[in-house]
């Protein structure tokens, strides 16, 4: 058909009623005609009624349900004629230079050569870019014009392209940043698909526009209706999909999400969305115009819009039935064709949630350390207030599978707390609204996933918060909460326990995290004695007896380590406790060498090679530490080397006497290599620096002159040296001797 007689078919098919049958035949014949007419009046007059089109513009449930992918579509259009406009005129090009170069070999073979045919319409790039703009007149809405000229722009700039003049490139960049502010500055005549429209368009063109232009976008105006894009109808639906969920499960009759359920279908539907698909450069937008909004208070309600809407995800999931389905048991619970399609697709929802919130609030705490509005003392720990408990809120996506392990995540939860800990009434605050209840930490019956998640937040941020919080409030809302999960009556501790015994349900997912985190927050009040003095003594016995409760079932030896050299140094000088308490660090190490040294048959430690799987790869904590390969770590040579670690915080007259115990532990190891790990151990404690300038003389003088040498080298505090019962005198370090078996071994450790 020729393009006059189709040009005025479509005109007529314009202002026909919606018909959805006939939509894609519009688009279609729409973009052949851009791509294919040769007078530029009949681009624009094209492009003016295509934006006034009754078929595709008209209200209709077909366009209030799918507005954006209509928008999307007038995108696509424009972006695929512009490419085949420029494609034309580049391939006419060619063609013109290769007629002139065979005809311009002279004599009578120049008349061979036939006139070359333009490929397409002929109209080159730039002036079909102008009669396309021209079109979008006042007979349209701006929002419209923004469609048009983002796609016109895409077509010829987009993929590194340079089509167009300079000046041309930058009216086209222009002309789509005035489309969006005049449309964003009437929202009431746009209305939100009109707002949406120019939401998508922008993520498309932001990439194109230069630093100039991009400066002239009217942020106050566009934030708004970003956030509204990202939450809203044509985005996340303020996830109102989870109460569709819960409506078709039944889990009393153990259907907990069946697999042709409307829900299924919504959630769908609603991936396929221009904007959700779109959150990746919506959140550069994003981050863009809440650093240069004017006004600040702007900001501030975009940040109370991303807490409620997290608040209300929060709720919505906690009355979902699936939210009480753990992730080790819910390949037992789910059926195979959930499993492997709705399911998965629900939680990369639910995470491109998660991260699109998140991209959006660490500009707003970027600008809150900056701008000195926000970062003045009455805003700045409200909104690091806010913004953990938008995190908190989101903890049951994040703690799923480590979910929450990226950049921009750390940097907001980090940046909140360098923020909250300055205001220890904000921070009293936080935890008190967030503190877990009773039941999720006392009771012996498990909590469901997401009040484990919760807790586990909760204790995560805790940990932080003790050089911020009174005595009173640290005992309440840190210590109480934590040591409650250790002690042994918990479900956490039963949970623990019952799996050393196989066979046994899985444990929960969060089980070990939350273990590891009841432990790290008890020993962050413990390093705190300034603030928690009073605190100490009372519970440094306890948290000791559940740490070897602990032990080897559900810490691994490299936390024990940590653990008890941490506690080892809270009790040590120049604390304070050390001098209310004097004996308190000997009585710790007390106890850790009497269950190193007491044979296994009566209760001591077991001599065997821990489970390599289940306590990693047994690393010291230090790197200058002796690192030993798991088959030379027992439960013994481990508690035997938390001992060395703790001597280096002893007061100086105590390094000396338990230099010598420690030494005439070594006997006690049965292995000669786990022996030896033990013994390398104690030697990079006198010679790699850990100790102090005074308890480094004591050091010094034991191995010297005090019989340390010849007990850890040799095994004998009298100097036996081996098994061949020889005597020597003893000998200070460097001294002149006899060459033998002993003094290799001694240059072999040196």
């Amino acid at each position: 058909m020729p393009a006059d007689r189709m040009l005025a078919t479509v005109l007529r098919a314009y202002q026909d009623p919606p018909n959805a049958a006939q939509t894609d035949a519009i688009f279609g014949t729409t973009a052949t005609l851009l791509s294919s007419l040769n007078n530029p009046l009949n681009l624009s007059l094209l492009t003016s009624h295509f934006l006034t089109a009754r078929a595709i513009w008209q209200p209709s449930p077909v366009l209030d349900d799918n507005g954006l992918q209509t928008c999307l579509r007038i995108i696509s259009v424009y972006n695929t004629a512009a490419s085949h406009v420029r494609r034309n005129e580049i391939e006419n090009s060619a063609n013109a230079h290769a007629h002139a170069a065979g005809g311009g070999k002279g004599g009578p073979q120049q008349q061979q050569f036939p006139p070359t045919v333009a490929v397409g319409s002929g109209v080159s790039s730039e002036e079909w870019a102008r009669a396309v703009a021209k079109g979008a007149d006042d007979r349209s809405a701006r929002w419209q014009h923004c469609l048009v000229l983002t796609g016109v722009l895409m077509g010829m700039e987009g993929e590194e392209r340079r089509t167009l003049s300079r000046s041309l490139r930058w009216t086209l960049a222009q002309a789509v940043v005035t489309a969006a502010n005049l449309a964003l500055e009437d929202p009431a005549r746009s209305g939100p698909l009109g707002s949406g429209a120019v939401v998508l368009a922008l993520t498309y063109a932001f990439p194109l526009l230069s630093d100039y232009v991009k400066r002239s976008l009217d942020c106050d105006a566009l934030l708004p209706a970003i956030v509204w894009s990202m939450t809203g109808h044509e985005g996340f639906q303020r996830g109102e999909f989870l109460r569709a969920i819960a409506g078709d499960a039944a889990p009393e009759r153990n259907v907990w999400w069946p697999a042709n359920s409307p829900s299924m279908v919504r959630l769908q539907h609603l991936v396929t969305r221009p904007l959700v698909q779109n959150m990746g450069p919506l959140t550069r937008l994003a981050d863009f115009a809440i650093q240069h909004a004017k006004n600040p208070n702007i900001v501030l309600e975009i940040h109370d819009e991303l807490l409620t809407f997290t608040a209300e995800l929060l709720e919505k999931w906690e009355l979902c039935p699936l939210s009480g389905i753990d992730l080790s048991t819910e390949m037992t619970i789910l059926p195979p064709d959930v499993l492997q399609g709705p399911w998965g697709t629900l939680w990369q929802l639910l995470k491109k949630i998660m991260y699109t919130v998140v991209a959006a609030l660490q500009p707003i705490l970027r600008r809150a350390l900056l701008d000195p509005y926000m970062r003045h003392d009455f805003l700045a720990p409200a909104i690091a207030s806010k913004t953990l408990h938008a995190l908190r809120n989101l903890a049951f996506v994040s703690s799923r599978q480590n979910a929450g392990s990226f950049q921009v995540y750390t940097f907001t939860y980090l940046t909140s707390l360098d923020i909250i800990t300055r205001y220890p009434d904000a921070c009293v605050a936080f935890l008190e609204d967030t503190l877990p209840p009773a039941a999720t930490t006392q009771s012996p019956q498990t909590p469901p996933p997401l009040a484990q998640a919760l807790t586990l937040f909760y204790l995560n941020t805790a940990e932080h918060l003790p050089l911020s919080v009174p005595t009173p409030a640290c005992e309440t809302l840190m210590i109480g909460p934590a040591a409650a999960l250790l002690a042994p009556t918990s479900w956490l501790t039963q949970v623990q326990q019952s799996q050393s015994r196989p066979p046994q349900p899985p444990a929960p997912a969060l089980a070990l995290e939350l273990f590891e985190a009841a432990h790290s927050c008890v020993l962050s009040a413990l390093s705190c004695p300034e603030q928690h003095g009073a605190l100490t003594a009372p519970l440094v016995p306890f948290y000791v007896d559940a740490l070897l409760a602990s032990f080897p079932a559900r810490v691994a030896p490299r936390q024990f380590r940590l653990a008890f050299r941490t506690v080892a140094q809270v009790v040590s000088p120049p604390f304070p406790i050390a001098a209310s308490h004097p004996d308190l660090g000997e009585t710790l190490l007390e106890m850790l060498l009497g269950r190193a040294t007491t044979p296994p048959g009566e209760g001591g430690a077991s001599t065997a090679p821990l489970d390599d799987h289940r306590h990693g790869d047994g690393q010291a904590d230090h790197e200058e530490e002796v690192q030993a390969p798991p088959s030379l770590l027992s439960e013994q040579t481990t508690l035997l080397l938390a001992l060395v670690d703790a001597i280096p915080y002893l007061a100086p007259p105590a390094v000396a006497p338990w230099l010598t115990r420690a030494a005439a532990a070594l006997r006690a190891v049965p292995d000669p290599a786990m022996r030896d790990v033990v013994r390398r151990r104690l030697w990079d404690v006198l010679a790699a620096g850990e100790l102090d300038v005074e308890r480094a003389a004591v050091g010094v003088a034991w191995w010297g002159v005090g019989g340390g040498r010849e007990m850890v080298l040799f095994g004998d505090s009298d100097g036996n040296r081996g098994s061949g019962g020889g005597r020597e005198e003893f000998m200070m370090s460097g001294a002149l001797g006899g060459a033998g078996a002993g003094e290799e071994k001694e240059r072999s450790m040196l």
